[in-house]
């Protein structure tokens, strides 16, 4: 079944992790076999293993981080200049891919509606389709930068990532927008450029979605009722969101899907549960909406972590085909299957862009 997952690295793995994607994922984890550190050796994603997946479309970021060290995994830099220059460097290798044929990158509703068109009746020829968001607006130099931004092919924006950014506080801080963020958020809705709140702290999520008057997303959330933490949606951000059209993707980081994960030290194999515990999150976003239309996928798999972070029983992207059969044992229907797997998405996205 079509999946469409609403984020990955993938430039990111590709360029600071070193990573040729073009490889299967075996291959990736055996040339990382004498490399030491975080999540080496154990990637679940690459461009062969997103088409065995079915994974047709994705949301693919740009990821370059500018000073506050809070997570080892994420390359930093010292200037908002050099993250924009690393950030070039990411749309040059999307741009490559592109060339070669491995990726298709998709900008309106028009492309997009092409794009899977072709997927269902050539999903073995055709490229893996995407979607370009920024994961922390670093890389803007300031809002005027904008425009250039959705010229070179960006829709998405999240303001913040972990710490953070010169626009708002993010993960693990308190704290609102930054005075530059209201009119990052002008600029963007001036564009048509989306809104990914991800990674925004709790008063600044409620600013933005106040400043802002374009389309919402979250691509990687799940559920601070069931996994407590400011990285998780609570009842109030996600009924929000729901009033907002928006659609949330659930995240396969195990520290976001099990209560009581501690990074570094909990091993897959001692938590009970394996994949089937996202549909916890899955069901709990469902019951908040009423319906099914809110809720996908946005798995973040080799987001900085590998399968040491993941479900015991995930070994590659390819283990999110699961899903549909776990979700019908859960009593969704088989309409509500395919818009958990990609219909919200491509509905969201249809009317993000039906004026483009």
């Amino acid at each position: 079944m079509l999946l469409f997952d609403a984020h990955l690295d993938l430039a990111w793995n590709a360029i600071d992790w070193n990573r040729d994607l073009t490889l299967p994922v075996g291959a990736i984890r055996e040339s990382e076999r004498k490399i030491t550190g975080v999540a080496r050796g154990a990637n679940t994603v690459s461009f062969p293993e997103m088409r065995r997946a079915e994974v047709g479309v994705s949301i693919a970021t740009l990821l370059p981080r500018a000073l506050r060290p809070v997570l080892p995994c994420v390359q930093r830099y010292n200037s908002m200049d050099a993250a924009y220059a690393a950030a070039q460097g990411q749309l040059a290798y999307y741009r490559v891919m592109c060339q070669r044929g491995v990726l298709r990158w998709i900008r309106n509703a028009s492309e997009l509606a092409a794009h899977v068109a072709q997927w269902n009746e050539a999903r073995d020829t055709t490229p893996l389709g995407f979607i370009l968001s920024m994961e922390g607006a670093d890389s803007v130099l300031a809002p005027e930068q904008v425009a250039e931004w959705w010229e070179a092919g960006l829709r998405i924006i999240g303001p913040a990532h972990y710490g953070v950014s010169p626009y708002a506080h993010g993960t693990a801080t308190e704290g609102g927008l930054f005075p530059p963020g209201k009119p990052l958020l002008r600029a963007m809705e001036r564009v048509g450029m989306i809104l990914d709140v991800t990674h925004l702290a709790d008063q600044s999520f409620w600013e933005a979605l106040d400043a802002f008057g374009g389309p919402v997303l979250a691509s990687h959330h799940n559920c601070r009722a069931l996994v407590p933490g400011d990285r998780q949606l609570d009842d109030d951000q996600i009924k929000a969101l729901i009033g907002r059209d928006a659609v949330i993707g659930m995240a396969f980081d195990a520290w976001m899907i099990y209560r009581g994960w501690v990074r570094g030290e909990t091993k897959p194999d001692t938590v009970q549960g394996g994949i089937e515990a996202i549909v916890q999150h899955i069901d709990h976003v469902c019951q908040l909406a009423g319906d099914d239309r809110h809720v996908g996928i946005g798995s973040d798999l080799d987001g900085g972590f590998g399968r040491e972070q993941c479900p015991h029983d995930l070994d590659t992207i390819y283990d999110l085909q699961r899903l549909p059969e776990l979700l019908s044992r859960a009593g969704y229907g088989d309409d509500a299957v395919r818009g958990i797997m990609h219909g919200n998405w491509l509905g969201f996205f249809r009317r993000a862009w039906a004026g483009l």
